[in-house]
C-alpha cells in the first residue's frame, strides 16, 4: 500500500489547500485511506465543527457521510460537501474532502428540525448557519473538481520524482557491483593466462626432452603436444574472456554517463 506521507510535500499540499479554500469559501482537508487528517482543516465552519459534528449523534452521521461520499453531495445537515479520490497508478491513496457550504439560502425551519434530531440548541444552530457560505451549486461542483485535479497532479509528481530517486539509488548501487565483479573477473583472468604461459611453456620444454630421448620419448612427445595445445586453446579462452570483461566495462561507463 502506497503511503501519501512518505513521499508528498504536506506544506505544498497544506498551502494549495488553504489558498483553494481563501477563493472558493470552500472548506477543505485531506485524508488517508483511513480517514485521518493528513492535513489542517482549511475554513471549517463553526456550524459543522462546533455544532453538527460536536453531538454525539451529529459526528456518527458526519463520519458516514465522510466515509461514502463521493464526488460532490448533500450531508446529511443538507450542506452540500465534495469528496475526490487522491489516485497513484490506479491506487487509491487518500482523498482530499470538504464542502460545507450552501448551494441556496437554507429553509431555517429544516434546519431548526436537524438542530432537534441532534439534541443542539436551535438558536446558536441558525446562527451558525446564517454564517455558512452560500455557494451556487456548479460553482461548487467545478471547484471541488478543479481542487482535486492539481493535489492528484502534485502528488503523482512527487510520487514520480522519490520513485525516479529511489531507482536512480539502486542503479547506481548495482553499476558499482558490477563493477567490482568485472575487476575480479580480469584480475582471475589474468591469472588464469599467466598459468597458460607457464602451461605452454612446460610443453616446449617436454617436447625437447622428448626429442632427445629418441624413440623411447615418443609417447612422451604425444602426450607434450597435446598439452600445448590445450595450453594454446586456454589462452585463447582467456584472451576471449577479458576482451569480453571490456566490453561490459565500457557499457557500464556509458551507461554511468547516461544516468
Amino acid at each position: 500500500m502506497i503511503d501519501i506521507r512518505k513521499f508528498v510535500d504536506l506544506s505544498a499540499l497544506q498551502s494549495i489547500q488553504d489558498q483553494f479554500s481563501e477563493a472558493t469559501g470552500l472548506a477543505a482537508i485531506a485524508v488517508d485511506t483511513e480517514g485521518k487528517y493528513i492535513t489542517k482543516g482549511s475554513n471549517f465552519t463553526d456550524f459543522c465543527m462546533n455544532y453538527t459534528r460536536n453531538s454525539e449523534e451529529g459526528v456518527k452521521r458526519c463520519e458516514t457521510c465522510d466515509k461514502d461520499g463521493r464526488g460532490t453531495y448533500f450531508c446529511h445537515a443538507g450542506l452540500m460537501d465534495f469528496s475526490s479520490d487522491i489516485v497513484i497508478k490506479g491506487e487509491k491513496v487518500g482523498a482530499i474532502i470538504g464542502g460545507q457550504v450552501l448551494p441556496a439560502q437554507p429553509d431555517e425551519e429544516k434546519f431548526r428540525s436537524i438542530a432537534r434530531e441532534l439534541g443542539i440548541n436551535e438558536e446558536e444552530y441558525i446562527n451558525a448557519l446564517r454564517k455558512v457560505p452560500v455557494r451556487p451549486e456548479t460553482t461548487i461542483k467545478a471547484a471541488a473538481q478543479m481542487l482535486g485535479s492539481i493535489v492528484n497532479q502534485l502528488v503523482n509528481l512527487e510520487y514520480i520524482q522519490a520513485i525516479s530517486g529511489k531507482r536512480d539509488s539502486v542503479l547506481d548501487s548495482e553499476i558499482d557491483s558490477i563493477k567490482n565483479s568485472l575487476n575480479e573477473v580480469t584480475a582471475k583472468t589474468h591469472d588464469l593466462q599467466k598459468v597458460a604461459s607457464m602451461e605452454n611453456i612446460l610443453s616446449i620444454n617436454a617436447s625437447i626432452e622428448a626429442a632427445r630421448a629418441g624413440e623411447a620419448g615418443v609417447g612422451f612427445a604425444v602426450v607434450a603436444r597435446e598439452f600445448g595445445e590445450i595450453s594454446k586453446s586456454s589462452g585463447e579462452v582467456y584472451e576471449r574472456i577479458h576482451e569480453l570483461v571490456a566490453d561490459i566495462q565500457k557499457s557500464v561507463r556509458n551507461l554511468t554517463e547516461i544516468v
